[in-house]
């Protein structure tokens, strides 16, 4: 039987769906496996099925040389060497669409509630000082508020038609330009980045982790956003400075910062930081932080973990790959 490894907990159903093609060696616990663990657990494995949490590189496929067949439930491949896979003969796949609606859903959530000081007004009334209506907790609504969307692929364009109805302007930037018929169904207009900073009173990165992203947010960056814009991040972690984000907040800068993702989850990179920045983590009252749940929707995620398992049984059986970056 051809041995699969699950490297973090999934759904009952997609461990069986899994164990009808060969023996399944799952973790059945929240926490994932460390880097020398999932290697021991890859020992003689044939396919693996990983997430966020795991890397895959030429170290990693050295040491396990009877995998063939990587499987990420996952919409990109930050984490992942493509060409190490290639090199290898190591078939590499993603999960690119399902992840894309629950997280555009969740990027609105996090502007409104920035916006709108939810959280700030939620911990002032659990305080006990409440005592009724008072001219506090005003802030920016989206209504004549003007959006700037920097990337717009899928996601990108997720965000700008769930922001449809929300009388707002909606402004992006991209290396790619929309059709005309795009921008008139998503109401965006395609400005440069310096414009886009300067004039958004939300600047929404809903970028990939790219060599040219890393860090596009930086202190200089910031200093071009109008004066208390408000920052959302739900592409990836480090295409913002969050060393420059907490800079810009302690100035009064930056109105607020709300983020999903995190440069300590960028095991990529190789200057990661191992954890997020404690004063971003202080400035409570000007930040919203999610624990990367953009997709954590219970019916999407297994619909994810089920699709990538899919793929792996694809593979197993010689059929063609859905979302393959790489294949022998």
């Amino acid at each position: 039987m051809r041995k699969i490894v699950v490297a973090n907990w999934v759904e009952k159903e997609v461990l069986d769906y899994l164990r009808a093609y060969g023996t399944v060696e799952a973790n059945t616990t929240f926490e994932p496996w460390s880097a020398a663990e999932l290697i021991r657990r890859c020992q003689g494995a044939t396919a693996l099925l990983s997430f966020m949490t795991e890397s895959v590189d030429e170290a990693f496929l050295s040491a396990c040389p009877d995998l063939r067949m990587v499987s990420c439930a996952l919409k990109g491949y930050d984490n992942y060497d493509v060409a190490a896979c290639r090199r290898r003969g190591v078939a590499l796949s993603i999960v690119p669409d399902l992840l894309i609606g629950p997280t555009a859903e969740l990027t609105v959530g996090l502007m409104i509630a920035l916006g709108r000081k939810i959280l700030s007004a939620d911990r002032y009334i659990r305080s006990g000082a409440f005592a009724g209506w008072r001219p506090t907790f005003y802030g920016t609504g989206l209504a004549g508020s003007t959006v700037g969307l920097i990337g717009m692929g899928a996601l990108g364009q997720a965000v700008a038609a769930r922001l449809a109805g929300f009388d707002c302007s909606l402004i992006y930037f991209s290396q790619n330009r929309l059709t005309a018929e795009q921008e008139t169904r998503l109401g965006a207009r395609k400005v440069g980045l310096d414009e886009l900073l300067s004039r958004s009173d939300y600047v929404t990165a809903v970028l990939p982790l790219t060599p040219e992203t890393v860090h596009l947010l930086d202190a200089a960056a910031i200093a071009r956003m109008k004066r208390g814009a408000l920052l959302i991040n739900t592409g990836r972690g480090s295409v913002v400075d969050e060393e420059a984000v907490a800079d810009a907040l302690a100035s009064g800068h930056l109105g607020g910062y709300a983020a999903d993702v995190f440069a300590m989850e960028d095991w990529a990179l190789p200057d990661h930081p191992p954890a997020i920045p404690p004063r971003l983590l202080g400035a409570d009252n000007r930040t919203i932080l999610t624990s990367h749940i953009g997709s954590a929707v219970t019916k999407v995620r297994l619909e994810i973990a089920m699709e990538a398992a899919r793929n792996i049984v694809d593979f197993l059986e010689g059929r063609a790959l859905q979302g393959a970056l790489a294949a022998n």
